[in-house]
């Protein structure tokens, strides 16, 4: 597996089996069932909930990334741009809040390509 191909999976949230298969069941921008994933893939029937706590992992995985991502926008804009302190935690907030559905989708996305690998050289399911 090319490992542009495992990482244009991951960032199109697709199954890090067949890499063909939806990991959830609505897009990023809808707000119906923002965090529902299906229990298995369309395509090639991987589970994408192989035991009880799995994505607990990606928990870690968001909270590092948004803890360096708002870091750097808070450094950036306070800083660099020289915004006041009240705006740049309220564009901040903005962007998370606009933001917060697909690095949570993301997340789980890193978590399961990590546990799962892929089914051949090819990317194609079974």
């Amino acid at each position: 597996m090319k490992s542009e191909n495992r990482i244009q999976s991951i960032f199109n949230l697709n199954c890090p089996k067949c890499q063909e298969g939806k990991l959830f069941e609505t897009t990023t921008l809808s707000f119906k069932k923002p965090f529902s994933m299906p229990d298995r893939c369309s395509i090639c029937q991987q589970p994408f909930m192989p035991e009880p706590g799995f994505y607990y992992g990606a928990m870690f995985i968001s909270y590092i990334f948004m803890g360096w991502f708002s870091f750097l926008f808070a450094a950036f804009f306070h800083w660099v741009l020289d915004w006041s302190i009240t705006a740049t935690f309220a564009a901040l907030i903005g962007v998370c809040l606009l933001f917060f559905v697909y690095i949570f989708r993301l997340a789980r996305s890193i978590w399961i390509h990590i546990a799962i690998p892929s089914s051949n050289k090819n990317g194609h399911g079974n």
